[in-house]
Order: C-alpha cells, then sequence, then structure tokens
C-alpha cells in the first residue's frame, strides 16, 4: 500500500502532493516501485496533528482519488469521517483506511474493504502520556473485537493494523511488532487480514539514532528512517502480515519478494518490467 498524502502537514511530505498533478504523478510512481494500493489521505493524523473539518478534506481527496482511478490500481480512502468515505467509494476508492476504527457500518453499506486501526485517544494528544496494562492484549483484543463488529455488519474483506506510532511509546510499537504473529493466529481464526504502517515513523527515528550511537533522546530525521523500517516491515511479513503500507514503496516491494521467495525457497521473484 503506497501512501499518496493530500496534505500540507503531513509529517514527513507534506504539501509535496497537494495538487492535483503532482498527486497523480506520485500515484504513477508508486504503482511503478510496486504498489498494488494507493492510499489516499486529506487529513493528517501526525502527533499534535488537528482536525481538518469535512469540506476542506473532501475537496483535498475527491478529485484525486478521480483522477488517479483510470490508473487501474486499487484505492484506499484514509479517513475518520463516514462522508470523505462515502464521497471517496463514488469516486472509485475499493477500501476504508479507518484511524478511528469505527466505519465499518459505512463500509458494509458501499460493499468495500474496510482497514482498522488501533489508536488510543485523538491524534492532537496521543502522544502526550500513552499508558497501558498489557499493551498487546489490549490491542489485539480491540482490533478483534472490531472485525467481528464488521463482519456480523456485512463487510467481505476486513483488514486490521495495530497503529505503530498512534498513542504507543517505542516499547509499545516494538512489543507489538515482535509478536504481531499472534494478531496474524488471531485474525486466521476470526477471518481478517494484518496490515502495518511503520514508515518514517518517530520510533524508527530513535531506534536508528540509537543504533548510530547517538544519546538517548536524538531521533534521526525521516529521511533516515528506510533501513529500520524495511527491517520491521520484513520481519511482520515473515510473521504473516499481508500488506505494508509505506512512503517508499521500491524497496518494501523488494522485501516482499525476498520475503516470498524464502518461503519458498527460490530465488526473489524479479520486479514487473519497467519498475
Amino acid at each position: 500500500m503506497g501512501i499518496l498524502n493530500v496534505t500540507p502537514d503531513s509529517f514527513s511530505d507534506g504539501g509535496r502532493y497537494s495538487s492535483i498533478d503532482a498527486a497523480v504523478d506520485r500515484a504513477r510512481t508508486l504503482i511503478a516501485e510496486g504498489a498494488t494500493i494507493v492510499d489516499v489521505g486529506g487529513e493528517s493524523t501526525r502527533p499534535g496533528a488537528e482536525p481538518v473539518p469535512i469540506d476542506e478534506e473532501l475537496r483535498r481527496v475527491v478529485p484525486v482519488v478521480e483522477a488517479i482511478a483510470p490508473l487501474g490500481v486499487r484505492i484506499s480512502v484514509d479517513t475518520r469521517h463516514a462522508e470523505v468515505a462515502r464521497a471517496a467509494v463514488t469516486a472509485g476508492a475499493t477500501m476504508i483506511n479507518d484511524v478511528g476504527a469505527s466505519l465499518w457500518e459505512v463500509a458494509a453499506d458501499l460493499g468495500v474493504a474496510w482497514l482498522a486501526m488501533h489508536m488510543q485517544g485523538e491524534p492532537g494528544t496521543m502522544q502526550d502520556d500513552p499508558r497501558y496494562v498489557d499493551v498487546r492484549t489490549e490491542v489485539y483484543d480491540f482490533l478483534a473485537a472490531r472485525a467481528a463488529s464488521a463482519s456480523a455488519a456485512g463487510v467481505a474483506e476486513v483488514w486490521v493494523d495495530a497503529g505503530f506510532g498512534f498513542g504507543k511509546t517505542l516499547d509499545h510499537n516494538l512489543e507489538l511488532v515482535a509478536d504481531i504473529d499472534q494478531l496474524v493466529q488471531a485474525g486466521d481464526l476470526g477471518g481478517f487480514r494484518v496490515a502495518l504502517g511503520v514508515s518514517r515513523k518517530k520510533s524508527l527515528g530513535l531506534m536508528t539514532a540509537r543504533a548510530d550511537g547517538d544519546s538517548d533522546g536524538v531521533v534521526a530525521p525521516p529521511s533516515e528512517r528506510l533501513e529500520v523500517g524495511v527491517a520491521l516491515a520484513t520481519w511482520a511479513m515473515l510473521s504473516g502480515v499481508q500488506m505494508i503500507r509505506a512512503h517508499d514503496v521500491r524497496p518494501h516491494a523488494e522485501a516482499a519478494r525476498a520475503v516470498v521467495a524464502y518461503r519458498s525457497n527460490t530465488a526473489p521473484v524479479p520486479a514487473p518490467a519497467g519498475r
């Protein structure tokens, strides 16, 4: 899943793809690099972000979805709002990437896929002081319950995402990724699949800085977080995660092909022509 933020304030690429032409060009690049889904988002949910009015989110998202629909790629809309989800599906999206994990009835009504992500609190305050008694149990049980509600409502394709960086400390994030095979196993029993998005997030900056020998509190910038992000994504894929959400698609697609090769004990699958 290639990330296409059409926002002025996303944490690593805000403003770069806010025009329709720039967004279409970026979608073409994501597809060429191996994305099978393009995830269009019009509201930044970075830590400290302020809510975006519905009308503004619609203005950002719908024309872009309409413009990239002819490219033939599957489109997901990254939103917390039913109005935006409905408009994006009308424009060509077939998946709702739901940061608020509350729109399963909308997905059922529209007959599209639904991805529920866990977030403790709201974007504006979620990283102020995140606390859990048992982060793994609390997050995984929450997602399994939401997935069950979605299936009961009639959603045929249900995904869940543990919400790396959304109301979680570095230790919380690492515990969730380390044991993500348990969420995959729950999904095998519960009829849902598991996605993960760690791309460019602050915890990767902390890990990168520590690996480089920097002191506590130093955070490597988003441009230096790729390697550790691919490493975590590869671990997740080996643990059974079936979808990776990423800004930098090419290295993640290459990692995915390596995982497929490892599982089949063959040489890595070559990239499609032109990629």
